[in-house]
């Protein structure tokens, strides 16, 4: 019991974090109770509003007094409280001995400074080393989380780096202190496959080397299989199961915990082929994109990316397509020449007998309305100065339907999407992130499209709202027979929902064929890595009846059925 208690590196008891009056609920965290210990990655888990990232918060002591506030319990680090320590002292704590991962590496790092001078200004504060011996040690920890030519990464901004790039930096910052605790807050929700699966193995690695414990939010199952060694889930602001990772993923208790873990997507295809005798509806052939960087206005050398490269793409009537790949591999690029949002440099885009990329903007109205696109962001494509009935009224109004008609189809489609009618009056920012989604749909299907393309519609979602949009989608698609080109990043997604599957690879298709072929027998060396990078694919949820843990070292084509 005592080597236990020597053990603990944190010990939260009967935490109670208070909203603001007016608010849903009076606590955003209700007495919370659970430990971290050293060298052991606990996972907090549950869905957006559930209190993950206002505990993690409140460690740190970041919590955005005086509205929302701690107001009773105890958070013990090394004999101290931390919600009763002076500020100055939780200055000197934060940092080098308690450090956090941001979710949004963009948005916690200062655009004006170089990642070197950012993590400088940590060790200049809490340190004595000089300025030689500071650059030394910062050069050394950004190599330490596999960032090559950490010299180059030092001088760089923000913006210059991917995603990828900026969440290693912020795990350099947040190590380089060599910290008893570490905090990750959802830090590869937004990321690709491939680097979620380089940054899961780098915070596993520096964990162990580190003797540090590790407390990681997410929403992701796939993620606790992969890293976790106890998990806590929460509901609501309350725990409301907390054990060894192994019975928490495979014997699940709570009711709440079960429906988390059955919102999982399976990696097991769902959908047999669609008959290749079904008609055309939508083809690309030799499609190309360049994009010029560089010059601007002081002019200077510019360079070519060819972002999409000869892609040739067959879609039929009542078919999903998807399309997956990393960022950056011209998915999205795609997607946006088919709908004419920017142009294409080469290539066909046919619609029937029209080549699309020969009409002239004026002539592409009758087309527009038949071919529909949902965005990644819903909050970025809805303008937030119109009520939602507006939003989802106005491209009818746009094409000359009657304004009565066309508010009265935008209730239909809100009904259809799973939404009050009373939201028709309530603006964007009132919506959750799911409830935005849903509205964007809804938008895409006013003017009854005959083929929708779905841009990562699903990828910044919760995992049981994820699972409410795809199947709101899947029924959309199936009654109103629609045709549908779905990009993700996500394999499991894709393989709930997509008939065929396009592998794309810095702007080249490197595989093509029925879902169901391409999970069970990936040909291309890319795709066997996609499919390698899945956290936690060989766990599966018990309530499938598959094994419940596997090595992640088995082969795709070895882990499904």
């Amino acid at each position: 019991m005592n080597a236990v208690a020597d053990d603990l590196v944190l010990e939260i008891r009967d935490l109670h974090v208070a909203l603001p009056p007016g608010a849903e609920r009076a606590f955003a965290v209700e007495g919370l109770t659970l430990a971290l210990r050293r060298n052991e990655i606990l996972c907090l888990v549950g869905e957006s509003g559930s209190g993950k990232s206002l505990t993690a918060r409140a460690v740190m002591g970041l919590l955005p007094a005086p509205r929302i506030r701690a107001t009773s319990g105890r958070i013990s680090f090394g004999g101290e409280d931390l919600l009763r320590v002076s500020a100055a002292r939780m200055r000197t704590i934060r940092g080098a001995d308690i450090s956090m991962i941001f979710q949004e590496p963009m948005t916690a790092l200062n655009p004006l400074m170089t990642i070197g001078d950012q993590i400088d200004e940590v060790v200049e504060i809490h340190t004595g080393l000089s300025a030689m011996a500071r650059r030394e040690r910062i050069v050394d920890v950004l190599a330490d989380v596999h960032l090559a030519d950490s010299e180059r990464i030092a001088a760089a901004y923000p913006h210059q780096l991917s995603g990828g790039q900026r969440q290693r930096a912020m795990i350099a910052m947040a190590l380089i202190l060599e910290p008893r605790i570490l905090i990750a807050d959802e830090p590869t929700t937004a990321l690709d496959v491939t680097t979620e699966a380089q940054i899961l193995k780098l915070i596993k690695e520096l964990q162990a080397r580190h003797d540090t414990g590790v407390l990681y939010i997410t929403h992701d199952f796939g993620v606790v299989a992969e890293i976790a060694d106890r998990v806590a889930v929460m509901q609501r602001g309350r725990l409301v199961e907390f054990d060894d990772a192994a019975r928490v993923l495979n014997e699940p208790r709570h009711p709440y915990t079960r429906a988390l873990i059955a919102a999982v997507p399976s990696l097991v295809p769902q959908k047999p082929p669609i008959a290749q005798t079904a008609p055309i509806v939508l083809a690309t052939k030799g499609l190309r994109k360049v994009y010029r960087l560089g010059g601007g206005l002081f002019g200077g050398r510019t360079r070519t990316l060819e972002a999409v490269k000869n892609v040739d793409l067959v879609l039929r009537r009542d078919e999903t397509l998807g399309v997956v790949g990393e960022s950056g591999y011209g998915k999205s690029t795609v997607a946006r020449c088919l709908v004419r949002l920017i142009e294409a440099d080469g290539g066909e885009i046919r619609f029937g007998d029209t080549d699309l990329r020969t009409l002239a903007v004026k002539h592409l109205r009758p087309f527009r309305k038949r071919i529909q696109m949902v965005f990644q962001d819903p909050y970025g494509s809805l303008n937030p100065r119109y009520r939602i009935g507006r939003l989802v009224a106005e491209g009818p109004l746009v094409h000359g339907i009657e304004a009565g008609a066309a508010y009265a189809r935008a209730l239909d489609l809100l009904d259809l999407v799973g939404l009050d009618r009373l939201a028709a009056d309530r603006f964007p920012h009132e919506f959750s992130g799911g409830q935005r989604q849903r509205i964007g749909i809804a938008r895409a299907l006013a003017l009854d499209p005959e083929i929708l393309i779905a841009d990562e519609p699903v990828s910044a979602l919760d995992v049981s709202v994820q699972a409410q949009i795809l199947r709101i989608i899947a029924d959309i698609r199936d009654r109103l027979h629609l045709s549908m080109i779905f990009i993700t990043h996500d394999l499991r997604v894709a393989a709930q929902i997509c008939d065929t599957i396009a592998v794309m690879r810095r702007g080249e298709i490197v595989e093509y064929g029925p879902t169901r072929e391409v999970f069970a027998h990936p040909r291309h060396p890319y795709t066997r890595e996609l499919f390698a990078s899945v956290p936690g694919q060989g766990w599966r949820a018990p309530e499938r009846g598959l094994p419940s843990r596997a090595s992640r070292s088995r082969a795709p084509d070895q882990a499904l059925p």
